[in-house]
């Protein structure tokens, strides 16, 4: 007699939910760790990774150890890094406070521009800055014509850190904005009622407030500078000042006979090492990130500080900073494309040119690079999109028991510096059987974007998701539907706005990409940025300003479209 349980159980179907977990699973781990196990390997060979005959050795660490001028990159890369988080949070908490909890005259639109500078890479930033304060800079040079000389040197690490600080102050206002604004009202009145006037309640209490914010972009900001490439490598350069970036970026891609493998892959594990502890120490310190917490059920809305008499004063001094360090910047960019050379010693109407323009419409190299760069973006955006929405949904709308190690696993590209991520997958291409065929494609560029963006994606849908009650995919569970089709048929429907806002936030960031791409481009499939990047170092300041005109412009059109359209939010 036949055991009928037997056989009804070898006949079930298979379950896809759980082949999408575990789907999911494997590829975001293989896709996360591809770029970082070459390198690892890369650093204990004494040859190529490529090479049959390498063997493991420690000597590459040695090799590091005793390269000389070593010991000064790395306290440069710290030193630089350091500085601009300094600056960064000193500019962009003020900024923050005034312009969300002041009266200040024009804070909406002032707040608007401050975060301009997140929306383009540091490489246009870099380019604006030295049009501007260079040595042969607009300003520098009419501040040596009417003041008799410029008191700033960009070719200095302290020269770089400014530039970098004040350059990542609208990320610093961003975060702290969003605490000061929702600091509860009531916790001021208190102060007020014992004695304290307004600016002492504005700081004993609401801006201890926004420690966490405070924390979390510190140490935020200072990965950024130590992981830095465009403005070491712009100003440092000429000036013989090296970061671990810029050491990377020689040794890789501008050796002489042929890039030192053994001696990259170490100190690009040292590299990411650091990142990776400042990641940790960033959780570690937001631990007790609850106890400042003062939104709750019932909502409230701070109150304005009135600044009397100081209104114009912080005006000025708000007024002065932005157009400094952001209108001028921008300005120059746009200024410098459009003219043959930019002095003020002669009227710019005089040296006006469409040359740069028509060089870039005419170079098939550089409408290539324009058009590489949409497409790059718009497809691995969308790419991207689905990926980390299916992420999200897996490691936190269900049942998966790995779902936990895999929202680890996702969110650990945020320690992986660009530099090392383009690295890696270079190691992994030329590496990985039949991964050749996808080197120098902008196939590999979408997958090293979209790699490292899956932390930023992530943020953007995972709030969404929790506000989304599960109650709703209990009702679906109980009337029969699978997670997928639970998921796909009212989870996902709901997430639309978060999904329009991870898609351009994705969009974004690709475009303004660059070094990741540079030890993975090719002819053929170059982008923006590293064409922007050969052009920096053979010194043709025309069409890169053109090229950095084109790129603003397009993220200009295209944020406006995210905003106006789709109603996404792009960085708050």
């Amino acid at each position: 007699m036949t055991d009928t349980r037997d056989t009804g159980a070898m006949r079930q179907p298979i379950d896809r939910s759980r082949l999408i977990f575990w789907g999911v699973a494997v590829l975001t781990t293989v896709l996360v760790a591809g770029p970082i196990l070459p390198i690892v390997i890369q650093a204990f060979l004494d040859k190529p990774l490529y090479d049959s005959t390498a063997a493991p050795t420690l000597g590459n660490f040695a090799r590091l150890a005793t390269e000389p001028g070593m010991a000064r990159i790395f306290f440069n890369t710290l030193y630089f890094g350091a500085l601009t988080m300094v600056l960064a949070q000193v500019f962009g908490a003020v900024m923050a406070v005034l312009v969300g909890r002041t009266n200040l005259p024009g804070r909406s639109w002032m707040g608007e521009i401050f975060i301009w500078p997140l929306f383009v890479s540091n490489l246009v930033i870099a380019f604006g800055w030295f049009t501007m304060y260079g040595p042969s800079g607009f300003i520098t040079l009419a501040a040596r014509t009417y003041l008799g000389g410029a008191p700033w040197d960009l070719y200095t690490v302290t020269g770089m850190g400014v530039v970098a600080g004040l350059s990542q102050a609208p990320l610093t206002y961003l975060m702290c904005l969003a605490a000061v604004t929702k600091a509860d009202p009531q916790l001021e009145d208190a102060a007020r009622s014992a004695g304290a006037g307004p600016f002492r309640a504005l700081w004993s209490v609401t801006i201890p407030m926004i420690r966490p914010a405070i924390i979390y972009s510190a140490v935020l900001n200072f990965v950024v500078g130590i992981e830095m490439l465009a403005i070491p490598l712009l100003f440092g350069g000429p000036s013989g000042i090296q970061t671990v970036t810029t050491f990377l970026y020689d040794k890789g891609i501008n050796a002489a006979v042929r890039p030192e493998y053994g001696i990259v892959g170490a100190a690009a594990i040292i590299l990411l090492v650091l990142v990776a502890l400042l990641v940790w120490l960033q959780g570690y310190l937001m631990r007790g990130a609850g106890r400042f917490v003062t939104v709750r059920g019932k909502a409230s809305r701070p109150s304005i500080l009135d600044l009397g008499r100081w209104r114009w004063p912080a005006f000025a001094f708000v007024f002065a900073f932005i157009f400094l360090t952001i209108l001028s910047v921008f300005g120059g960019i746009f200024a410098r494309s459009m003219v043959s050379f930019l002095t003020p010693l002669i009227p710019f109407w005089k040296v006006l040119t469409t040359a740069n323009f028509e060089l870039v419409f005419n170079s098939s190299t550089y409408m290539r690079s324009i058009w590489n760069s949409v497409l790059v973006s718009a497809i691995g955006a969308a790419l991207g999109t689905v990926f980390i929405t299916i992420i999200a949904l897996v490691a936190r709308r269900s049942d998966f028991r790995f779902r936990r190690p895999l929202e680890y696993v996702a969110l650990f590209p945020r320690s992986l510096p660009g530099i090392i991520a383009g690295l890696g997958f270079f190691y992994a291409v030329i590496w990985l059987p039949g991964a050749d065929m996808i080197r120098g494609t902008i196939a590999v560029l979408i997958i090293a974007f979209m790699v490292r963006y899956i932390p930023v994606g992530f943020g953007a849908i995972a709030p969404a998701l929790a506000q989304i009650g599960e109650e709703l995919d209990r009702g679906a569970r109980i009337a029969g539907a699978d997670w997928w089709t639970t998921v796909t048929r009212i989870v996902v429907p709901i997430l639309k706005p978060a999904l329009f806002s991870c898609y351009a936030l994705l969009f974004i960031h690709f475009f303004k990409e660059y070094v990741t791409a540079a030890f993975l481009y090719q002819p053929g499939s170059e982008i923006i940025g590293t064409t922007m990047l050969q052009l920096v170092a053979q010194g043709d300041n025309g069409p890169v300003s053109a090229l950095a005109t084109i790129q603003v412009i397009i993220t200009a059109l295209f944020v406006l479209f995210a905003r106006r359209l789709l109603g996404a939010k792009i960085y708050g």
